[in-house]
This record gives C-alpha cells, structure tokens and sequence, in this order.
C-alpha cells in the first residue's frame, strides 16, 4: 500500500510539473533560434562547436579548423571523444604502491593515493599516473588556402568573416572572402556516429587555390591543453590506405593506442601526402566539395555516411531534442536582465547537449580540449548532468549513470584497500578506473552521494520496480560506505566525518578538518535516500544506516552563521578562508531542508557571505549554487544577483561557454550549475506551492516554461 501511495504521489508530481505553464505554449524554435550564434570577426573566445555527446569538433571563423594555432590560447579547436586516448609507455616500471600515503584512522593505517612530492621516484610515479591516460585530439582538419602569388593564407586574409551556430539544426555554417572570391562551408557533426561532413562551395575550387588538409598529431600529457603534438613525428605512425572510390582510410598508430579515421568525398579531387603525417585532399575542378569523416576505435565496421543523410539526420534529432524536455522563455519579462539569461540558459542546453550527455562522464572542458589531463572529475559529475533529469531528458545520460556499473570494481576494491564496507567512488580517474593520485582529489568525499542522487533522479521520472531493481545495488552499496565512514564520538554521542578528509571548499587542511556542513547534510539526504528505497523494495531499513543519519554531527555555527567546517570561528573574518566554493550555502540550496539546519542561521550565513566572500576567486558553479539557495530561502532578487553576478569566473562568452581565466577557458559545471537552478527558480522543489520562486514578483519577470521536473 506504502508503495501504491508513493506512486501515485509522484505521478500527480510528475503530472503537474509537466503540464504547468502549459496554457502559454511556447515557440520553442523562435527561442532557441533568436539565440543562434553569429561571429563576424577574429576571436580566439569565441569558437563553435558541433558534436554528439561522445564526439565533438571545434570550429574557426573558416567553419573548419584552418587557423587552430590562432585559437590556441583561446576555445581552442578541439577533434576529441570519449572513448580517444592515449597512454605513455610506463618505461620506468611505476607501481601504483608508489603513490600512497597513510593515515591511521580508528587504528588501522589507511593509504591514499597521495601526490608525493618529497620522494624523487615515488614524486615521478605520480606524475605518471596523474598524466596516463591522457585525451587524444584526433586530428586537424582545415583548409589550405592559396593565393595567387602561391603564399599561404592567413588568418588576416580572411575578409567578411560570418561564422554561424544554428541550434535548431545542429548546424556551423561560414561564409568569407579570400583572395576578392566568395567561400561558403556548411559544417555537420553526426548524431549516431562520431562523424564530421562538410559541404564547401567556391569559385576557389577550380583555380586550385582551395584544399582541405588533414593533419594528425601526437598526444600530450599536460593539465591544460588543447590536447595536441605537431611537434614529435616519429613519436606515432599514420598510414594512408585507398578504401573505394572517392574514399581512403588513415590507420593511426601511438605507442600503444590506435583508431582509424575513414573519408569520402564528392567532387573531382584527389588526397596527397604533403608530410608526416599530413595529408591534403585537392580538388580538380568544380565549385563544390563535399566530404565526410568518420572517426572510429579500432575495429570498426562503420563507414561515412553522406552529406546529405548527415543533415537530415541533425535536422531530425535536434528538431526532436529542441521540441521534447524542459524549455524557458524569458521574451514576456521587461526586467534588462532576462535577455542575457536566456541567452545562457540556451546555449547552456546546446553546449551539454554535444559535450556532456555521452556514455562518460565528462572532463570540465567537455569534447574542447584538455583539463586535469581529460580525466573525468567525478565530483563535477552532478554540476554536468544533474539537469538532464530535472529537465525530463534523463534519456541523455542513462549510459553515464550505468557507467557507476563499470567503475564498481575499482571503487569496491578502493574501499576494501582502506578498511571500509561498501563502495568509495574515486574523485579523478579516466577510462582505466583508476583513481588518479591527488593531495586533494583523493580525500574529497562529496561526490559519494551523486550516484543516490542521480537514481533517485532516474525514479521520480520513472517510478517502477524496473528502475529500484536496476540501481538498487549502486545506492546500498553507497550507502554502506556512507556509513561506514563517520566515526562515533563518545563524548559527544555523535557521528563525525572525521580527518582525513577534504571537503568541496578545497582549502581546508585534511588533517584537521571534521563536519564541514554540506557534506553533512549531503550524507544525511543519501543515507535517507537509501533507506526509502528500502522501503519501496518492501525490505527492512538497516540499523546500522538509520543510526548514523539520525545520530550525524549538528553543522557548527557561531552566534547566527554557519561555520566553514568545524570550529572555525574565523570563516567569515580570515580572508584565506573566504575563497574557493562559498559551499555552507549548498548545505540549504542544492540539498533540501534538513531538521538540523535552521533556515533563519543560513540566511544570516548567506548575507555574510554574499558581503564578504572573495567572489573573484570562486569558480562558475558557486554562483548557481548560492542563487539556489536565495531561492529557497525565498529571496529571488538575490538568486537573480548571485546568477548573474558580475565577476569574471562568471563570464559566458558569445559561444556560451562559462569563462574561468586564461588557463581554463571554459567551464561545462558553470553551463550545468546554471541550468539546474534555473529549473529550480522555475518549478521549485518538493513541497513547493510557488509559481516561479526564483524570480520576483515584481511584474517584470513573466517567465514561461514546460517540462520541468521540481528538484528534491
């Protein structure tokens, strides 16, 4: 009967999210295409992409990658996917046991994968593991444009640039002039297969003074960077073979990664090897090129489709992804302010659309180019694809979550190297599973809870036995560690998360910190998340689970703030400590009410830290996140000003990208963060009876929206 009753509940949920706002039907294509990009000059910033969610390819003010070494200190001109890397040969013999360091936690001696810097061989082991494996960029491919003086072009040569996004068909077109003649290229990513097609159109063609050049690098192990190596050719290997007519197949080869990339073409031209590795297709005659370019793991049985089945494919698709899931329409508000958020609200679904719904996590810098080497931070997991659901698109990330399944094996062991019951989920690992050493990613703990999060995410859109059975072992075993993980203060007669840990606000030492508040209260959401599914499964709650969550440490405050973890009676006077992510406001924000949290503390905590916090050094999640929680404490204005705040970390550029620094030039949990508060600011949370909570009920913002779920 419980479980009849908490279906039918989550139905009428279900029901009335979907169908509010319903009355007002919005011109879903005139939204998204008003907000279309155009560039029409030189910006390194300001590149465009199209892309599948496991593949994506970066364009120039060319429409293809001409120019990629003007971008790249800028969005650089990424060719990347989820399933391209590459390994250096471990020629020193590194064994991960190099890498730990203990720590003696309830008496037992408990090792983490360290980044030791003291030791010079175990220092190069690290770096080692830290550095492999590392995202390919898979190639190059861009023009090779002649004058008639027969010098090369460059990037100055390019006259009347008009580089185009259309979203609405997942389309890049552009259009310049070079040498006084027009040049028109239409760019497509396609949808099922990780394949570009191009259509070029040019009197250039058949003057010879057109080409199309692909060019095929080796990998780099560097923290940020656009992935590439031009300059290390005998470091890899590429062979070029016929495959047909008007086809040819590239075997690539680097130490001991390969993949194939196969091209066809339509027009009269002919592929010459140019060098090492580079390779350019010539046209003989005609105005117009076509060409199409598939990029595949070894084996691979696809070929390219055409050009014009790879439109049709993204006409369909995208019309498909534009008219189904959640939708915001910001053209009723008179407020200045509503223009640039739905420009960002957008763009921000088209970019995690290509970079972020694949069938991996994503890296921060999605399919662009490399952060932390292209590992995937799971942590971040929940700012990249916690939306989706929430949106009513959970259908884009079914794989990444069932991926939890293929990291289990490393995350179980993980646990079990440590002393503890059940599963630790690793912080920054690649496809290996293998948790990178880190004096920091390895002691975090919030991303251990996502997982619950994101099953329960899967059920209240899907509330069955089907979708309980499917991740029931991933939310039990989660929890079992959870906990596992506090130790039992007698004196106190509380559970503490206790040292060594690290929490989301990074810079508080592991050795001395205990009970930072979100963690607490994200610990205490999982462990009650876990037991209702329990429940729903007609199973007993666990003991050992309801002790822990009932008996968790109280967030420490002082006076009438939270603290920052605790006993720091100086969060909020020591300016060290008011950097990095303002994460108390998660505690009452991202996660919904909980019994120890007073709500009138958090609001004082929160005007705190919106005077005093060092917002220039805060990263492009936090200003989601303390929007999130003004929206909940019933403060829209300052949601509005926290989302919109005026640092440089919350930059969205022309293409969409949130913009961090000159190092990390985009950052996808911005674009992400952003979409899941805005859901919130439109259909609220559970036990939420307010139309449009987030925003003030001024007359000045009359948002209309579909197909948004209330988060938790």
């Amino acid at each position: 009967m419980k479980q009849l009753t908490t279906f039918i509940f989550l139905i009428i949920l279900l029901i009335s999210c979907t169908t509010q706002n319903e009355n007002k039907l919005i011109d879903r294509k005139a939204l998204v295409s008003r907000n279309n990009v155009v560039v029409k000059n030189f910006d390194p910033l300001a590149s465009l992409s199209v892309g599948n969610g496991e593949f994506a390819f970066t364009t120039d003010i060319t429409g293809l990658q001409t120019f990629y070494h003007d971008y790249h200190d800028g969005v650089s001109l990424g060719t990347q996917s989820n399933w391209g890397w590459h390994t250096t040969p471990n020629s020193e013999a590194y064994e991960w046991s190099e890498t730990l360091k203990y720590y003696e936690v309830q008496g037992r001696q408990v090792p983490y994968r360290h980044q030791i810097t003291d030791e010079a061989r175990k220092q190069a082991a690290c770096n080692y593991f830290r550095e492999n494996p590392h995202r390919l960029h898979l190639g190059i491919i861009g023009f090779v444009l002649t004058k008639e003086s027969g010098d090369k072009a460059t990037i100055q040569d390019i006259k009347n640039p008009v580089h185009n996004l259309d979203m609405w068909t997942g389309k890049i077109t552009s259009s310049f002039d070079f040498e006084s003649q027009p040049v028109k290229v239409e760019v497509y990513c396609h949808q099922n297969q990780d394949q570009i097609s191009a259509k070029i159109e040019s009197p250039l063609i058949a003057t010879g003074q057109l080409a199309v050049q692909w060019k095929f690098p080796y990998a780099v192990p560097i923290h940020v960077h656009p992935g590439y190596d031009f300059q290390s050719p005998d470091k890899h290997q590429t062979e070029m073979l016929p495959a047909g007519e008007n086809s040819v197949i590239f075997n690539r080869n680097l130490d001991n990664d390969n993949y194939k990339v196969s091209v066809n073409w339509q027009g009269n031209a002919l592929f010459k090897m140019q060098a090492q590795h580079e390779f350019t297709l010539q046209p003989k005659s005609g105005e117009t090129l076509e060409f199409n370019c598939l990029f595949a793991p070894e084996p691979n049985k696809n070929k390219p489709i055409s050009f014009e089945e790879t439109k049709a494919n993204n006409i369909k698709s995208w019309k498909a992804f534009w008219e189904n899931g959640g939708v915001v329409d910001f053209s009723g508000c008179t407020d200045p302010r509503a223009k640039e958020l739905e420009r960002r609200t957008v763009l921000s679904q088209y970019l995690t659309k290509i970079q972020s719904s694949g069938s991996r996590p994503p890296q921060e810098t999605g399919l662009t180019f490399n952060s932390w080497f292209g590992k995937y931070h799971m942590e971040m997991h929940w700012w990249h694809i916690a939306h989706f659901a929430q949106w009513q698109r959970e259908q884009l990330v079914v794989k990444q979550i069932d991926f939890y399944d293929e990291m289990y094996n490393k995350a179980r062991q993980t646990a079990v190297d440590q002393g503890y019951k059940g599963i630790r989920w690793q912080k920054m690992q690649g496809p290996d599973h293998e948790n990178s050493p880190s004096s920091i990613g390895s002691y975090l703990i919030w991303q251990q809870p996502h997982i619950i999060w994101f099953a329960e995410q899967m059920y209240r859109q899907n509330p069955s036995e089907e979708i309980l059975n499917k991740y029931k072992k991933l939310v039990f075993e989660t929890a079992e560690f959870m906990a596992d993980f506090p130790v039992w203060n007698a004196e106190l007669n509380r559970y503490d998360l206790a040292p060594p840990l690290i929490p989301a606000q990074e810079h508080w030492p592991r050795e001395t910190t205990s009970n930072p508040p979100f963690e607490l209260a994200y610990w205490y959401w999982g462990l009650t998340t876990a037991q209702t599914w329990k429940e729903r499964l007609g199973e007993p709650k666990e003991e050992e689970w309801e002790n822990v969550r009932l008996n968790l440490a109280t967030p420490d405050k002082n006076e009438d703030v939270y603290l920052g973890i605790q006993g720091a009676t100086d969060s909020y006077t020591n300016p060290e400590l008011m950097r990095d992510h303002p994460m108390v406001l998660g505690t009452f924000g991202i996660l919904p009410r909980w019994d120890k949290v007073d709500q009138e503390i958090m609001r004082n905590t929160m005007h705190v830290i919106a005077k005093k916090w060092n917002w220039e050094r805060t990263w492009g999640w936090d200003y989601p996140m303390a929007a999130m929680c003004a929206t909940r404490l019933g403060e829209p204005e300052m949601a509005l000003e926290f989302l919109l705040k005026d640092v440089q970390k919350n930059t969205y550029l022309k293409n969409g990208h949130n913009f961090q620094d000159d190092r990390l030039r985009i950052y996808l949990p911005g674009n992400g963060g952003l979409l899941t508060t805005i859901g919130m600011m439109c259909a609220g949370w559970d036990g939420c009876t307010e139309e449009n909570p987030g925003f003030p009920k001024d007359g000045k913002w009359n948002v209309k929206w579909e197909n948004i779920s209330p988060t938790f």
